[in-house]
């Protein structure tokens, strides 16, 4: 006999296993000698009083029926080297979890990924942050695991009606994952550790007849008729196959300018776009947990904001507790900043992005690029940070308060973003509007969270990379009435997911519906 309780306990009883029991024993009313295993389902954190709790969903054994832990196990998957191939453009969450998918209904995945392998490309990420030189194809957003892998492995999404969310943690964690992102409310991998879980991934693929080619960029479609034939890699070579899944992440400029030559439809998208503010974490533990020392048994907080401004949204984005700020331009001449926090959470400083929502008549000034206009007014923000920092990696940063104050930080302390700052008046960075409207957030930011508009805080721009900034048309249910039939626009840089776990999720629909229309 199990049963299901939920309960709300102090961060010491939830660490501690015997504190722990004889508290369900007390509220169950059940003898402590009684129960035999305590599994939590569930757990969370309620900050919002000053006596901070912890949120406990959990499932009680007694003794009288034998516990058996539950393992996670793969789905069934079969050698698929002689089956009917299925090319995948992009090792990210979307392409991964979808060469997955196919194996287990029997075709044969061919990913193809413009970068390194998980660990080759850590030297690209030494090259940037040491030497500012960036690989085109090899850096933050590009190689073996996607954007995700190098920056942080957040797995939290809204979008609870995408997909089978459990599938996709229960697979990470068959393939090695803490369980623990079974039951946290936002769940978290870590930089340090995804890596080898993406290796893992991949071997498994390959195991099963899949093929994987690294440092391989599609740089042409193969269409007949408005079909696909195939695609064409820098090297001249063609890889033929009738489904294409096009899964190459937010920040591939150049697919969107492939596909905007082909003549296949995209449209510009809204896309949210501000800094990176960092904070010392100890700051934001007083802030959160109101109380002057976090203790040890509860985690670096994170906090989540949202403001109307100006009729805009500004809102935090990718917030990183005891995390630290990497440089992710993926071309040469431009500044892009995101951020990241390795599985512990233990580095002294937070840092989230801090961004507000653009709409289509922002891009007016550059409507002559037609679907790729918010491309452009992306581009044209991150090289303007690049000449601003010296024609280097370093990023333009402020003093937050001198910055609603608009004044030039006379110093700016060194921050977690190891290629270095300049100081510079953020107001040349953005157009007016843009900041305007940031000046007028962090104030209203800082009335809500007392505290959190300081000079102790450091902003760094911009943030640019929040989601793609084109979609390409699809029937996002059915994907049915494709534009060219065989070619699967997927994840974030379709414009249909953002995170690792809607993309992962896009992935194996796009796999099924491959499937269904091998069928027929």
């Amino acid at each position: 006999m199990s049963l299901e309780i939920q309960t709300q306990v102090t961060p010491e009883i939830a660490a501690n296993d015997h504190l722990l029991k004889q508290h369900l024993a007390k509220t169950s009313k059940i003898a402590a000698n009684d129960i035999q295993h305590i599994s939590i389902l569930k757990r969370s954190i309620d900050a919002r009083q000053k006596a901070i709790k912890i949120n406990l969903k959990v499932n009680i054994y007694l003794q009288e029926e034998q516990f058996v832990e539950k393992k996670v196990n793969f789905p069934h998957y079969e050698n698929v080297e002689n089956a009917q191939e299925v090319i995948i453009v992009g090792a990210g969450p979307a392409g991964l979890f979808a060469a997955l998918k196919l194996i287990e209904l029997g075709l044969k995945p061919i990913v193809i990924e413009r970068g390194k392998d998980v660990r080759g490309r850590r030297r690209d990420l030494k090259a940037i942050n040491i030497d500012h030189i960036v690989n085109e194809d090899s850096n933050y957003c590009f190689g073996e695991g996607g954007a995700g892998t190098y920056s942080d492995g957040k797995l939290y999404t809204r979008s609870k009606k995408r997909g089978d969310i459990d599938r996709v943690l229960e697979l990470l964690v068959a393939f090695g994952a803490t369980p623990d992102i079974l039951i946290e409310a936002h769940p978290h991998i870590g930089t340090n550790k995804l890596p080898q879980i993406i290796q893992d991934i991949r071997e498994k693929i390959i195991e099963c007849g899949g093929k994987v080619l690294f440092e391989t960029r599609v740089v042409d479609f193969l269409l007949k008729n408005n079909e696909m034939q195939g695609v064409v890699t820098q090297n001249g070579d063609s890889i033929m196959a009738n489904n294409v899944i096009l899964a190459t992440g937010h920040s591939a400029r150049d697919v969107f300018e492939l596909l905007d030559r082909k003549k296949i439809f995209i449209e510009a998208k809204p896309f949210a776009l501000g800094v990176r503010a960092e904070h010392p974490q100890e700051l934001i533990d007083k802030i959160q947990y109101s109380c002057d020392y976090r203790g040890e048994f509860l985690p670096p907080a994170p906090y989540s904001i949202v403001k109307q401004v100006n009729g805009r949204g500004m809102y935090s984005f990718c917030m990183c507790p005891g995390g630290v700020i990497a440089p992710c331009a993926t071309s040469p001449g431009e500044v892009v900043t995101n951020g990241w926090s390795p599985s512990k959470r233990d580095q002294a400083t937070a840092n989230s992005g801090i961004v507000i929502e653009l709409k289509l008549e922002d891009f007016k000034p550059f409507e002559k690029f037609g679907a790729l206009a918010g491309m452009e007014f992306q581009k044209s923000i991150e090289q303007k940070a690049w000449h601003l920092a010296g024609n280097s990696q370093k990023v333009p940063a402020q003093r937050m308060v001198d910055f609603t104050q608009n004044k030039i930080s006379v110093s700016t302390p060194k921050t977690s973003y190891v290629p270095g700052t300049t100081s510079v008046e953020m107001g040349q960075v953005f157009p007016g509007f843009l900041t305007q409207i940031l000046r007028e957030g962090f104030s209203e930011f800082g009335k809500s969270m007392k505290g959190y508009l300081t000079n102790e805080a450091i902003l760094h721009a911009p943030e640019s990379r929040t989601s793609s900034p084109v979609r390409i048309p699809r029937d996002n249910e059915t994907l049915e009435h494709l534009q060219i039939k065989g070619l699967y626009p997927c994840g974030e840089g379709a414009g249909y997911a953002g995170g690792i776990i809607s993309a992962a999720i896009d992935g194996e629909k796009c796999a099924m519906m491959i499937r269904a229309s091998i069928r027929g």
